[in-house]
């Protein structure tokens, strides 16, 4: 029985360990929100958002995304943000999905608006801008300059015009 001693407390270490490094895991996630409030954003495309993704202010980190969803009857996707506290968002603000990047992670850019009337918690914002699919523009460019580079010219020879000669 004192030999099993060590290997049992190991066990309870080890447990306790894990416990502690789920928590941190949740709580550094978004999956556990620590206070704040929350609004809301409608996308029509959210591209690589994932939830716990940082919500910026002028590149300034002020939340984060709490949840997403499908609207069933309008097939937009509903983003949950949740802010700190100390951060009040005026209500003529409007809210963009943005990139750190070409391979950077997406992130939802607030740009504050001028309104003295500041958003509640659980409000909506007015305007939002969907994320940019970079390999949609990538392809437009590529076909665009694959149109343009045979220069209009066809196979065909064109005759040149016989000259007037006069005497």
């Amino acid at each position: 029985m004192a030999r099993r001693l060590p290997e049992t407390l190991t066990g309870f270490a080890v447990i306790i360990v894990a416990v502690v490094f789920l928590g941190y895991a949740l709580n550094r996630t978004g999956a556990v929100t620590t206070g704040g409030y929350t609004l809301r954003a409608q996308f029509s495309s959210i591209g690589a958002l994932t939830v716990g993704a940082d919500v910026k202010i002028g590149g300034v980190i002020v939340g984060h995304v709490a949840d997403e969803r499908l609207d069933p009857t309008t097939y937009a996707a509903l983003v949950r943000l949740a802010l700190n506290d100390d951060i009040k968002i005026p209500a003529d603000s409007s809210a963009s999905i943005a990139s750190d990047g070409l391979l950077g992670g997406a992130y939802v850019a607030i740009s504050p608006g001028g309104s003295n009337t500041m958003l509640a918690p659980g409000q909506s914002f007015a305007v939002t801008q969907s994320a940019i699919n970079i390999e949609d523009l990538l392809g437009k460019f590529i076909f665009s300059m694959g149109g343009s580079s045979s220069g209009g010219k066809s196979g065909a020879a064109t005759a040149a015009p016989a000259p007037s000669g006069g005497k």
